[in-house]
């Protein structure tokens, strides 16, 4: 299951960011991201964004195993994120759980840390669940 959705981060801001989901458990998804200058804000740190991107990657991900992906689709709606800690260099690895599995949203804690654990930003992210529109118009 890894391997599928590894696969289709190519020619996208997950391939851009380097980010692999590399663990999958009944209640949760993990990515991680290296920190690398590809990822840093003008002072040499963690940029914001790029971990915004990481954690809304994995919460996008993580609702796709509670879909019917034939018909439904899903769309972030929020995003919020508070940073907690700096980080240069190494890896920041970003698990999603859920805290609510609705028919039509999902709520998801997402925790960024380093390589020891340590907590470098918090994120809640909702997503909208939607039927597929196979019209062509």
């Amino acid at each position: 299951m890894l391997k599928k959705f590894n696969e289709r981060n190519k020619n996208t801001l997950m391939e851009t960011l380097d980010i692999e989901y590399v663990d999958l458990g009944i209640d949760f998804l993990t990515a991680k991201m290296p920190v690398t200058s590809k990822v840093h804000q003008p002072y040499g740190q963690l940029h914001g964004g790029a971990t915004a991107a990481l954690a809304e990657t994995v919460g996008s991900a993580a609702s796709r195993f509670f879909i019917d992906a034939t018909s439904q689709i899903i769309n972030g709606i929020e995003l919020t994120i508070n940073h907690i800690k700096s980080k240069k260099e190494g890896e920041v690895f970003a698990t999603a759980r859920n805290i609510h599995k609705g028919r039509s949203t999902h709520l998801w804690e997402v925790r960024v840390e380093d390589e020891q654990g340590q907590l470098i930003s918090i994120c809640k992210m909702t997503n909208i669940i939607l039927e597929k529109n196979n019209s062509k118009n």
